[in-house]
């Protein structure tokens, strides 16, 4: 039995909020992100994270589960979604901070950086707004999958949790009703927190192109690197190597780079619904194409 299993959650809890109370004491010791790593959601962006974790001059944020008991290192902070209003103090009171920086890199023998992993990024209307304007030098990750098959594993994601009673083609058949308003509200009220929006978008989380729009208006085009899941996980060393060398970092041998974190469960799409998917995507897959001056040779079409 770990450490974890054998605490309270009182006692966990009391935890969580001391390191918390103490990196916003230290939030000034604390420098922006090097990278954040804005989606998809199911697109492989959790596997793809804790890959990069794998890298000596990768660290993760804080607190660590080296100092806090808890099964992983955090992923996301969901900052400049969810959590914006909690405010920069918040936000980087979950950062490594200066000295932590520098004693990894004594360890590892060069600089190191570090960053989040918020899938929800990407879809959120008000994110790269925020983003740019609290930590305009951050370095853009992105991480696709084949529009057809992101929308029916979010699907099934959420049947998973208890959380989708409808089937797949009424879910997608509601999903402009459930949808519907909420992007204005979020951007008329920015404390406004949408479940619909986040979590019942199946079909609109795949449209990629109008999201990505977004982010590239706010940030510079070369600041942006963009992989696909099915290219990750045909080769997630190389892809890996790829992204290490985007930001500044030398390749790097990751032993643990082949697991893969929340799978959903295995099911087959009708081919008459994968059909009238791929139609429905087939001009946003093109206009995502004409974006970023690339194919995607392995998505449905």
């Amino acid at each position: 039995m770990g450490a974890r299993e054998m605490l309270p959650e009182s006692v966990l809890d009391i935890g969580r909020k001391a390191f918390r109370a103490y990196g916003m004491a230290t939030a000034r010791t604390r420098p922006d992100p090097d990278f954040l790593l804005i989606g998809a959601k199911r697109g492989g962006s959790t596997s793809l994270y804790y890959a990069l974790l794998e890298h000596p001059r990768v660290i993760p944020l804080f607190p660590s589960a080296n100092l806090l008991p808890k099964a992983n290192h955090t992923k996301g902070i969901h900052f400049f979604d969810s959590n914006y209003d909690k405010g920069m103090r918040w936000y980087r009171s979950h950062l490594p901070s200066r000295a932590t920086r520098a004693r990894a890199a004594r360890r590892a023998g060069g600089p190191v950086i570090t960053g989040e992993g918020s899938p929800y990024y990407l879809h959120h209307p008000l994110a790269a707004r925020r983003a740019h304007q609290d930590v305009p030098g951050a370095r853009i990750l992105l991480i696709l999958r084949d529009p057809v098959e992101r929308t029916f594993s979010h699907y099934r994601e959420r049947v998973r949790a208890g959380a989708e009673s409808l089937s797949f083609e009424d879910a997608l058949e509601a999903e402009a009703e459930r949808t519907a308003g909420e992007e204005q509200r979020i951007t008329e009220n920015p404390s406004y927190r949408s479940y619909a929006h986040e979590q019942q978008s199946y079909v609109a989380q795949s449209e990629y192109a109008v999201a990505l729009r977004r982010w590239l208006d706010s940030y510079p085009a070369e600041r942006f690197h963009v992989v696909t899941s099915e290219e990750f996980y045909r080769d997630q060393q190389r892809v890996c190597d790829g992204i290490a060398a985007f930001l500044g970092l030398p390749p790097a041998p990751l032993p643990g780079a082949g697991k893969v974190w929340n799978p959903a469960p295995k099911a087959e799409l009708a081919p008459a619904v994968r059909k009238k998917l791929a139609d429905h995507f087939a001009p946003h897959n093109a206009a995502l194409e004409k974006l970023l001056g690339r194919r995607f040779p392995d998505w449905t079409d």
